[in-house]
């Protein structure tokens, strides 16, 4: 690629909105830690760290020139580049990974937005931090990470960055802080600064919660309760803004997150939802909602994607999550977390239904007897669909077990009923063509009884389907000894 190219590159990345920068540089570089198009890759990220960290504009001609800061003076060779903006904003950012999430629409309390993090990298350089920038930058660029100066520098540059955003979002901020904030980057970006440096400023309380949590929390009983309680209690971590972090990485080594619920009506001595919200605790109670709705999400994308392979589990996390939280606490229907609860299961009961219902009609469509002059010769069923099919007819025998908690009780149960009484009804009717019938539509017929098989292992087990494959196999040598008789 000639020098031309490489500068129309830099010129198209240029144009890219800062989160597209971040997504774009993400990726890259995941994909060399893969092994996957490892020159291209090298190649944009280059271009594209050139232009997400471009040289600050000249001062005004009015104006004395601007000192550089030490990160400008010494500008890394693109291979120190290439590490100071992907190692070293992980390393130093390393502290927020639990709470760091992709999303980037409302955020529940406890979460960060990944793609913040650039805008922060290049303000800190720029002139949040560039002195302990600096440090850091010459400290991974001489050392590997892990060692104890790349550690001392990074917990100099995490302090420094807590230290400079409190200073502009803090609740002592001073200054013009509409400006300054302005020069870091998008409102999604400002929200999150408050979070980043609160994390960052108490790293080693988290740390501490973090080591005294056993691995995985099976079941949050009283004994489990009463010591995750006395790892929360620091005073740094039980301030408002602080606690839903701390509740966050209890939240992980729970086995059913829902039961993160247990520590607010522990602490409120109630199930009452008034007094459980009267306690710091109750924020608990919006992170599991917001997990749930979060989740409900992701089982419609699935759906709408034809993903039914995992489907499973999520039900069963959402109906054990729907289920606790309607039997552990005391909601009214016209509070806002009832209200909020109400619309997660109308949520779910909506993408559910809607594929529910279409299930019959897909199975029809593929065992329904067609006259044999409308059988086109070497016609044939589609084996992706019918596995398709099948998946989606498990799919609704999965949401059988869920379907109280879930609002589907009536649908699924209809739905299943038909679907058995049909499939049966028409496995037989096809096993009898096989005996006749004009042999050129007989592969149509076979492949539409291999069909039917499938769907009766899924609807009545491997027996049934098993007694049906040989009454196939008994229908088809009939036919085979009546036409050589004949």
């Amino acid at each position: 690629m000639g020098q031309t190219a490489h500068e129309r590159l830099r010129e198209y990345l240029g144009q890219l909105p800062p989160n597209a920068q971040s997504l774009l540089m993400r990726e890259f570089e995941r994909a060399i830690e893969r092994g996957q198009d490892v020159a291209v890759a090298t190649l944009v990220l280059e271009q594209l760290r050139k232009v997400a960290r471009p040289a600050p504009p000249a001062a005004p001609p009015a104006e004395a020139p601007r000192p550089q800061s030490p990160v400008e003076a010494v500008r890394p060779a693109s291979r120190d580049d290439r590490r100071q903006s992907g190692d070293g904003a992980r390393r130093l950012f390393r502290p927020l990974e639990p709470f760091l999430t992709d999303s980037t629409g409302p955020l529940r309390p406890g979460q960060i937005r990944r793609a913040s993090l650039l805008a922060v990298w290049q303000w800190l350089g720029r002139e949040g931090a560039p002195e302990k920038y600096a440090e850091f930058d010459a400290a991974m660029s001489a050392s590997h990470d892990g060692s104890r100066e790349v550690e001392m520098a990074a917990r100099k540059l995490q302090l420094a960055t807590a230290e400079a955003l409190m200073k502009l979002v803090g609740p002592n901020a001073t200054g013009d802080r509409q400006r300054a904030l302005a020069r870091i980057g998008a409102p999604s970006v400002i929200e999150d600064l408050l979070p980043i440096g609160l994390v960052l400023q108490n790293r080693e309380a988290l740390d501490g919660l973090n080591g005294r949590l056993p691995g995985i929390i099976r079941v949050l009983g009283d004994s489990q309760i009463a010591s995750v309680n006395e790892a929360i209690n620091v005073p740094s971590l039980q301030t408002p803004l602080m606690l839903p972090f701390a509740l966050s990485l209890v939240m992980q080594r729970l086995a059913a997150p829902w039961q993160i619920i247990r520590l607010a009506t522990k602490i409120a001595a109630s199930d009452d939802e008034i007094r459980v919200a009267a306690t710091p605790f109750g924020v608990a109670v919006t992170i599991a909602l917001n997990d749930l709705a979060g989740l409900a999400s992701v089982l419609r994308a699935d759906i709408r994607r034809g993903h039914f392979a995992n489907l499973g589990d999520t039900l069963k996390t959402l109906h054990d999550g729907v289920r606790g939280l309607r039997t552990e606490l005391d909601l009214r229907s016209e509070s806002n977390w009832g209200k909020q609860l109400t619309a997660i299961r109308a949520d779910i009961s909506n993408a559910l239904q809607s594929e529910i219902d279409s299930v019959p009609g897909r199975a029809r469509r593929i065992l329904r007897q067609r006259a044999d002059k409308d059988i086109p010769a070497g016609a044939g069923v589609d084996g992706s669909e019918v596995e398709e099919v099948a998946a989606l007819i498990e799919f609704v025998a999965v949401c059988r077990n869920y379907a109280s908690e879930l609002a589907i009780n009536e649908v699924t149960l209809r739905t299943y009923s038909d679907l058995q009484q049909y499939v049966e009804k028409a496995t037989e009717a096809l096993v009898q063509s096989l005996r006749s019938g004009d042999a050129r539509a007989r592969a149509y017929r076979q492949s539409q009884v291999s069909a039917a098989i499938r769907f009766c292992h899924v609807l009545f087990g491997n027996d049934y389907a098993q007694l049906m494959s040989r009454s196939a196999e008994n229908a088809l040598n009939g036919e085979r000894k009546s036409s050589r008789a004949g």
